[in-house]
C-alpha cells in the first residue's frame, strides 16, 4: 500500500473566443499571455500550472489537463475535474463539448474512450468492474438525471470502508454497469436530455445546474487476488451571473439566485481551506458536501477556471482568475484505495504483534535500566539501552516478518524462547499453515461440485422449458389446421348454398320481370292521368289568380270612391253650404248608409272569397308539392323501368333473332318439301309421257330452286360472318376468363402470405411474453438473492467487528499474561491460532460473497436492458400484428367481393355461352340441312 502523500489543486486557465454578440459590440480582448503558466488582464498577473488561449484546441486542452488522471484512477486514486467560471465562459464546451465529434467532443468523452483504451491494454489477469452515475444539483435538490421517474430529491450520506478511507454519495442514485464506450455515451446522452438548460441574455443554452458525471472503477488481479477501486467525479459547474447582464425573470431568476448561492459557499470553502480554518463549511451546500473529498480530501483534484476575453466581463473574469489562486493553495491528502486479501491481514497481523512484542522488550530494558539508575547504581555503557541497535533490530524483525518468518527475533531485549518452545511454535504453524491448505482445497471441489450442478439444472430447465414450448407451438398449430379445415368445410357448403341460391334467384328474377313490365305499363297509364291532372291544375290555379287580382283592383277602385264621397260629404257639412231642406240631407244620408252597407256586404263577401281563395291556393300548393313528389318517384321508376326495358329489348332482340333463325330454317324445310314434290310430280309427267309439261315444270322449279339457293348462300354468309364475331368474342371472353383466374390465384397466393405473417407473428409474441414472463421471474429471484446477500455481508461484517473486538482483548490479556506468567502463553497462542483460523475462514467466504454480489450486480443492468428491449419489441410485434390482422380482413373482404364478382361474371358467361353453343347448333342443323 502506498503511503498517503499531499498534492495541490492543479488549476488550469483557459480563454475562450470573442463571440458573435461581443463582436458585433466591439468589444476589446484583455487577456496577454506571458508564457505558458501566466496571464495579465490589465497588467495585474496571475499564475497557474498552464494558461490556454482562445485557439486551443480541444485534445490540446484534454493532454495537458485530464490524460493523466485516467492512468491515476486505474491505478487505484480518487480523481476529481471541474470547470468553473461565469455564465456562457465555455465551461460545458470543455467539459462535453460535441458528444459524438472527434475533433469537437470534451474532456468527458475523451476520458472515457482513454480508460477503455487503457483497460485493453493492460494485463489479461486483471478483471475490472466499471459503473456509472449522473446527477444534477438543481436549485441546490440533488436529481437523478439518469431516472426521471424518481421524483424526490435525493440526499448525501458518507459510505465507510475497512480497507480506505470511504466516499460521499447521493443515496438512491442510480448506478449502471458499463461495458464499453458506446454504453458510456449512450447514458451521457440519456442524462444530458434530462438536464436543465434556459436562454438568457448572455447564452441560448445556459446551463441552470451543476452536473455530475461519477465513473467507479473497481479492478481485482486474478492471479493475486489484489483489488484497487478508483472514482472520477466530472463536474460541470452552472455559471456565476449577474440579473442585469442575463436578463434572467420568474423561474430563471430563481435558478440564477440558487446558483449564487451554491457556488459562493463553493468560494467560503476554498477560502477556509486556503486560509487553514479549523472549520470548513462543506455541509452549507449539497455541491461542497460531495465534493468535500475534491477540495482538501482523498482526491487527486483538477479545476479548470473557463473566462471571457472580453473588456465587457472584465470583473468578472478578474474574480474567476483570483478564486483560481486560492484554490491553487488547497492541499488533497492523496492514498491508494486498496482492499487486503487474507493473507496480507494476517502479514500486517504479525507485524504488529512483532513490533509490539519488541517494543514491550524495550520499555521493560528502559524500565531496568531506570530503576538501577534510581537506585544509585551506575550502568555500564555496554549495558545501557542502544537505540541504533534496537532500530536495526526492528527492521531486522520487519524483513523476517516479510519473508513469512513469524517467529521474534531472540535476540531482542526482554524475549527470551528456548529452542524447544521455538520447535513446537514452528511445527504447529505448519500445522495450522496444512489445514487451511486443506481446507482451501475442499472448499474449492465443493464450489467446482456446486457450479457443475449448478449447469445441470440450468441445461436441465431450459431443455424442459423448450420441450413446452414446443409441445405449446405444435399444439396451437394443430388447432389452427382443425380451424382451418373446418372454415373450408364451411366455405364449401356456403359455395354449394350460394350456387343454389343463384339458381333460385334466375328462376325468380325472370318471373319478376314480367311483373315489372306489367307494373311499368300501369305506372306509365297512372303518370299520364296524373300529368293530365296536373295540368287542369295549373289552369285552374291560373285563372284563381287573375280573378284574386280583378276582385281586388274592383275593391281597391270601390273603396277610394266611397273615401271620395265621404270627405265631399264632410266638406259640404262642415262649410255649411247647404241650402236645401233637411227632408234633402236626410234622405241623402240615407241613401249613402244603404250605399255603405252595400260596401259592407260586398267587402265581406270578397274579404271571404279572398280567404277562400287563398286556402284554395294553400291546398293548390300542397298538392302540386306532392306531384311533384309523386312525379320525381315516377321519373325514378321510369328511369328503372327504361333500363329493365332497356335488357328486356335485348332480351326480346335475341328472342326475335332466335325466331327469325327458325322461320329461315322452316323456310329451308318448305324448300326441300317443294323440291321433293316437284320431282315426284316431274317423275309423274315423265310416266304419262308429257315431255313439255315436264320441262316447264322441271324449270319452273330449277327456277325456284336457285333462288332459294341464293338466299340460302346469303343466309349461310351471314351466319359464318356472326359465327366469326362470336367465336371473337368467346376468345376475348377466354382471355378475360384467364386475367381473372391468375388474379383470383395471386390474391389466394397472398392471402396464404399473410397468413403465414399472422401466424409467424402470433407465435413470436408468444415466444417473447414467455421470455419476459421468465425474465421477471429470473429479475424477481435476483432481487431476493441481492437482499439475502446484503444481510449475510451485514451479518459477517458485524461478526468481524466483534472478532476483531474479542482478538485485541485477548491480546492484552494475553500480554499482562505473558508479564505476568509465561506458562499461560502456549494456551493463549492456541487461542489465538484459533482465532486465526476463524478469521481466514470468514475472509474467504466474505470474500465469496463479495465476488458474488459484483457478479449478480453485474449482470442485473444487462438483464434490465435486455427486458426493456424485449418490451419494446413486444410492442412493436403487437402493433404490426394488429396491422396485419386489419389488413388481412380488408384483403379477405377484397378478395370475397372479387370471387364474387367473377363467380357473377363467370355464370353469366356460361349461360351467354349455353345460348350461343345452342345458336350454333341450330346454325350447323340448318347448314347440313
Amino acid at each position: 500500500m502506498a503511503d498517503p502523500a499531499e498534492c495541490t489543486i492543479k488549476v488550469m486557465c483557459r480563454f475562450r473566443p470573442l463571440n458573435s454578440s461581443e463582436v458585433a459590440r466591439g468589444d476589446k480582448y484583455i487577456p496577454k499571455f506571458t508564457g505558458e503558466d501566466q496571464v495579465s488582464i490589465s497588467g495585474k498577473p496571475f499564475m497557474f500550472d498552464r494558461v490556454f488561449g482562445s485557439n486551443t484546441t480541444q485534445e490540446q486542452m484534454y493532454k495537458a489537463s485530464a490524460q493523466k488522471i485516467v492512468k491515476d484512477v486505474l491505478e487505484g486514486y480518487n480523481g476529481t475535474i471541474f470547470a468553473f467560471g461565469q455564465t456562457s465562459s465555455g465551461k460545458t464546451h470543455t467539459m462535453e463539448g460535441s458528444l459524438h465529434d472527434p475533433d469537437g467532443m470534451g474532456i468527458i468523452p475523451r476520458i472515457v474512450q482513454d480508460i477503455f483504451n487503457y483497460i485493453y491494454s493492460m494485463d489479461e489477469n486483471l478483471e475490472f468492474h466499471i459503473k456509472v452515475s449522473y446527477f444534477e444539483i438543481y436549485l441546490d435538490r440533488i436529481k437523478d438525471l439518469l431516472d426521471v421517474f424518481h421524483h424526490n430529491p435525493l440526499f448525501v450520506y458518507h459510505v465507510k470502508s475497512q480497507w480506505f478511507l470511504g466516499s460521499l454519495c447521493p443515496q438512491g442514485c442510480t448506478e449502471r454497469f458499463v461495458c464499453s464506450p458506446e454504453e458510456v455515451m449512450d447514458t451521457i446522452d440519456e442524462g444530458k436530455s434530462n438536464r436543465h438548460v434556459a436562454v438568457t441574455n448572455m447564452n441560448e443554452h445556459s446551463s441552470r445546474s451543476h452536473s455530475i458525471f461519477q465513473i467507479n472503477v473497481k479492478q481485482e488481479n486474478t492471479a493475486t487476488e489484489q483489488k484497487l477501486s478508483g472514482k472520477l467525479y466530472l463536474v460541470d459547474l452552472a455559471g456565476s451571473e449577474k440579473v442585469g447582464k442575463t436578463g434572467a425573470e420568474g423561474a430563471v431568476l430563481e435558478e440564477a439566485k440558487n446558483i449564487n448561492k451554491s457556488l459562493s459557499a463553493l468560494g467560503n470553502v476554498i477560502s477556509a481551506l486556503a486560509e487553514g480554518s479549523t472549520y470548513v463549511p462543506y455541509r452549507d451546500s449539497k455541491m461542497t458536501r460531495i465534493l468535500q473529498d475534491s477540495l482538501g480530501g482523498n482526491c487527486r483534484t483538477t479545476m479548470v477556471i473557463c473566462a471571457s476575453p472580453s473588456a465587457y466581463n472584465e470583473a468578472e473574469t478578474k474574480s474567476t482568475l483570483m478564486f483560481g489562486q486560492r484554490a491553487k493553495t488547497i492541499k488533497n491528502t492523496v492514498c491508494l484505495n486498496v482492499e487486503l486479501t487474507a493473507e496480507q491481514w494476517k502479514k500486517k497481523y504479525e507485524r504488529e504483534k512483532a513490533k509490539n512484542t519488541t517494543l514491550r522488550g524495550t520499555v521493560t530494558w528502559l524500565e531496568n535500566e531506570l530503576n538501577r539508575w534510581r537506585n544509585g547504581e551506575s550502568v555500564p555503557v555496554e549495558e545501557q539501552f542502544d537505540k541504533e541497535k534496537a532500530n536495526a533490530e526492528v527492521q531486522a524483525l520487519d524483513n523476517v516478518v516479510n519473508n513469512e518468518k513469524m517467529a521474534p527475533s531472540p535476540n531482542i531485549p526482554g524475549v527470551k524462547l528456548t529452542d524447544a518452545e521455538k520447535e513446537k511454535c514452528e511445527a504447529e504453524l505448519s500445522k495450522l499453515y496444512k489445514q487451511l491448505d486443506d481446507k482451501d482445497d475442499e472448499i474449492n471441489q465443493q464450489s467446482q461440485l456446486a457450479e457443475k450442478l449448478k449447469q445441470q439444472m440450468l441445461d436441465q430447465e431450459e431443455l424442459l422449458a423448450s420441450s413446452r414450448r414446443d409441445h405449446d407451438n405444435l399444439q396451437v398449430e394443430l388447432n389452427r389446421l382443425q380451424s382451418e379445415n373446418e372454415a373450408s368445410k364451411e366455405e364449401v357448403k356456403e359455395v354449394l348454398q350460394a350456387l343454389e341460391e343463384l339458381a333460385v334467384n334466375y328462376d325468380q328474377k325472370s318471373q319478376e320481370v314480367e311483373d315489372k313490365t306489367k307494373e311499368f305499363e300501369a305506372l306509365s297509364e297512372e303518370l299520364n292521368q296524373k300529368s293530365s291532372i296536373l295540368v287542369s291544375i295549373d289552369s285552374e290555379l291560373q285563372k284563381l289568380k287573375e280573378m284574386t287580382n280583378h276582385q281586388k283592383k274592383r275593391v281597391t277602385e270601390m273603396m277610394s270612391s266611397l273615401l271620395k264621397d265621404l270627405a265631399e260629404i264632410g266638406i259640404a257639412v262642415g262649410s255649411n253650404d247647404i241650402k236645401v231642406g233637411s227632408g234633402l240631407i236626410d234622405e241623402e244620408f240615407t241613401v249613402a248608409r244603404l250605399y255603405i252597407s252595400k260596401m259592407k256586404s260586398e267587402v265581406k263577401t270578397m274579404v271571404k272569397r279572398s280567404k277562400q281563395l287563398e286556402s284554395t291556393q294553400a291546398e293548390s300548393n300542397e298538392k302540386m308539392d306532392e306531384n311533384e313528389k309523386e312525379l320525381a318517384s315516377c321519373q325514378l321508376r321510369i328511369s328503372q323501368h327504361e333500363a329493365k326495358i332497356k335488357s328486356l329489348t335485348e332480351y326480346l332482340q335475341n328472342v326475335e333473332q332466335k325466331k327469325r333463325q327458325l322461320e329461315e330454317n322452316v323456310d329451308s324445310l318448305n324448300e326441300e318439301l317443294v323440291k321433293i314434290s316437284a320431282q315426284e310430280k316431274v317423275q309423274a309427267m315423265e310416266k304419262e309421257n308429257e315431255v313439255q309439261t315436264a320441262t316447264e315444270v322441271k324449270e319452273a322449279v330449277e327456277h325456284q330452286i336457285q333462288s332459294h339457293r341464293e338466299a340460302h348462300q346469303k343466309q349461310i354468309s351471314s351466319l359464318r360472318d356472326e359465327l366469326d364475331n362470336k367465336e371473337k368474342l368467346i376468345t376475348e371472353l377466354q382471355d378475360l376468363n384467364q386475367k381473372i383466374m391468375l388474379e383470383q390465384e395471386r390474391l389466394r397466393v397472398e392471402h396464404e402470405k399473410l397468413k403465414s405473417t399472422d401466424q409467424d407473428k402470433s407465435r413470436k409474441l408468444h415466444e417473447l411474453t414467455v421470455m419476459q414472463d421468465r425474465r421477471e421471474q429470473a429479475r424477481q429471484d435476483l432481487k431476493g438473492l441481492e437482499e439475502t446477500v446484503a444481510k449475510e455481508l451485514q451479518t459477517l461484517h458485524n461478526l468481524r467487528k466483534l472478532f476483531v473486538q474479542d482478538l485485541a482483548t485477548r491480546v492484552k490479556k494475553s500480554a499482562e499474561m505473558d508479564s505476568d506468567d509465561t506458562g499461560g502463553s502456549a494456551a493463549q497462542k492456541q487461542k489465538i491460532s484459533f482465532l486465526e483460523n476463524n478469521l481466514e475462514q470468514l475472509t474467504k467466504v466474505h470474500k465469496q460473497l463479495v465476488r458474488d454480489n459484483a457478479d449478480l450486480r453485474c449482470e442485473l443492468p444487462k438483464l434490465e436492458k435486455r427486458l426493456r428491449a424485449t418490451a419494446e419489441r413486444v410492442k412493436a410485434l403487437e402493433s404490426a400484428l394488429k396491422e396485419a390482422k386489419e389488413n388481412a380482413a380488408r384483403d379477405r373482404k377484397r378478395y370475397q367481393q372479387e370471387v364474387d364478382r367473377i363467380k357473377e361474371a363467370v355464370r353469366a358467361k356460361n349461360m351467354a355461352r349455353r345460348g350461343h353453343s345452342a345458336q350454333i347448333g341450330e346454325e350447323h342443323t340448318h347448314m347440313h340441312a
